[in-house]
């Protein structure tokens, strides 16, 4: 098994505060050429947008029913 299949699997073993101190850490030791700062504000945008009118948001179901009836 390749070493990042292994660490992913291990990984997900973890609870969910420890995966996302993992995931934290992960993210900051990326250069800064490799974050999209436009990505991040639209992302941030977005999370902000759903806790002000939580009636917007999709469940995961809603989603992916609205691309099935897409296709």
């Amino acid at each position: 098994m390749p070493v990042v299949a292994e660490v992913e699997k291990l990984a997900f073993t973890l609870p969910e505060n420890e995966r996302a101190k993992l995931a934290d850490k992960l993210i900051d030791s990326l250069s800064e050429d490799f974050i999209d700062e436009a990505e991040i504000d639209e992302a941030l945008r977005r999370d902000r947008e759903m806790d002000e009118d939580p009636s917007k948001v999709l469940s995961h179901e809603e989603f992916f029913r609205f691309f099935r009836e897409r296709r």
